[in-house]
Order: structure tokens, then C-alpha cells, then sequence
């Protein structure tokens, strides 16, 4: 009986140590070579997904540079049609009279008669009357002129040029002679037209009138300073168009 006791006790006791090293042996730390497995499966993964950053992030860049690309096409395109724009309405004030010129033109010295009026002549025909000067203009415009000043004043399409009594009237202002007009333009072919055989020269000549014309390498007109209010006039424009 004793010894059949000692056996189970030898028993329980060989049981229980087993167990404790089988405990012992499920909660020991891995060993180096697991950890280097471990450690190169957790690498693995982050490599992974960084590679699929790098491709999410190289896709958007693609992305981005094609909209600046865009961009830029659309502003270049946007910047063209605003030169466009600007040169037109440049264009349209410097016809406008609107802005200062300068180029090379001629210029126009006129004055009263200085003989003396033979008796029984009218004194009128030896003065300046608005209508000489709309003829200096008028083949001043005829020859080519881009642009006109008289006395300072820009000629555009709403200048009046009317006598008031002894004096000339030139968008609204009173002007005695001598008058000064300058033209801008070809001087050569300026000069040739007002001085034809029969043309506008010969014909205030006759009276006495003076007409000085000095050719010109570069004139400045200033711009035209009147009103520009328009009540009556507006702009048209066609159905469909």
C-alpha cells in the first residue's frame, strides 16, 4: 500500500512538472529567428502600402500637372483674346480722336489777308471764313491725314467748324486768325495735295490769304477734351446678329 501510494505521488508530481514546463515553453519569448520572420512580414506589408502612396501620389501629380497644363492653355488663350480687345479699342480711340498721336504730317499756318482791300471789293473775301478752313480739312482728309488738330483742337466727328462774327468756332471754343492746323500722316503727299495747280492753296491765294505748309518729321496732337454725352444716339444692333 505504501509503495503503491509513493507511485501515484511520483505520478502526480512528474504531471504537474510536465504542465509547468509546458507552460514555461508557451510563454517563453519568441526566438530570434521568429522575430526576424515577424520583422520582415511587418516590413513586407509597409513596404507594400507605401509603394501604394507612392502610386496614389504619382497618379495625382499626373493629374495636377495636367490640369496646369489646362490652365495655362486657357490663360494664354484668355490673354490673347484680351491684346485682341486692347488693340481694337486702341485702335477705335486713336480714330476716335480720343488719345494723344504722334507721327510725322504737316503743318498749316493760315492768316488774314495783309494788302490792302482794292475799292469796291468785299473785305469779306479777304479774311478766313470757316469754310476755307473745311476745305484745308477736307483735303487734309482726302489725302490720307489720320488725324487733325486745329489750334490745339482734335478734329473728330462731332467738331463744328462755323464763323461766329469775326471769329472761328472750333469745338466750342473761339479762335482769331492766324490758325495753325497740323495734320499726321504721309508729309510728302499732304504737302503735294494742298499744293495742286487749282487746289485749295491757289485758290485763298488768289485772295491774298496766307497758307504757310511745313512738312513735318514728327508732330504730337493732343487728345480730344469735349463732351462725348450722346442723347439722341444709340447703338444698333440687327436681330440675329
Amino acid at each position: 500500500m505504501v509503495r503503491r501510494g509513493s507511485q501515484v505521488a511520483l505520478t502526480i508530481i512528474f504531471v504537474l512538472f510536465g504542465l509547468m514546463l509546458a507552460t514555461q515553453f508557451r510563454v517563453r519569448p519568441s526566438s530570434p529567428a521568429n522575430i526576424h520572420y515577424q520583422r520582415a512580414e511587418e516590413l513586407s506589408l509597409l513596404l507594400s502600402a507605401t509603394e501604394e502612396e507612392r502610386d496614389r501620389l504619382r497618379d495625382e501629380v499626373r493629374m495636377l500637372r495636367d490640369q496646369v497644363a489646362e490652365a495655362m492653355v486657357a490663360t494664354e488663350s484668355s490673354e490673347s483674346q484680351v491684346k485682341v480687345l486692347q488693340e481694337a479699342l486702341l485702335k477705335a480711340r486713336v480714330m476716335a480722336g480720343l488719345t494723344e498721336v504722334k507721327g510725322p504730317g504737316v503743318t498749316i499756318e493760315m492768316n488774314d489777308a495783309k494788302k490792302e482791300v482794292p475799292s469796291g471789293q468785299d473785305p469779306n473775301l479777304f479774311i478766313i471764313h470757316d469754310d476755307d478752313v473745311l476745305a484745308v480739312v477736307n483735303e487734309l482728309l482726302a489725302s490720307g491725314a489720320e488725324a487733325i488738330a486745329i489750334n490745339g483742337q482734335r478734329v473728330v466727328a462731332t467738331t463744328e467748324i462755323r464763323c461766329a462774327g469775326a471769329v472761328i468756332m472750333i469745338n466750342g471754343v473761339r479762335f482769331a486768325p492766324p490758325l495753325k492746323i497740323q495734320a499726321i500722316g504721309d508729309p510728302e503727299t499732304l504737302h503735294n495735295a494742298l499744293k495742286m495747280r487749282g487746289g485749295v492753296v491757289d485758290n485763298l491765294s488768289f485772295w491774298g490769304i496766307e497758307v504757310k505748309i511745313k512738312m513735318e518729321q514728327e508732330l504730337v496732337l493732343p487728345a480730344y477734351t469735349g463732351s462725348l454725352n450722346f442723347r439722341f444716339a444709340k447703338p444698333f444692333q440687327r436681330e440675329g446678329s
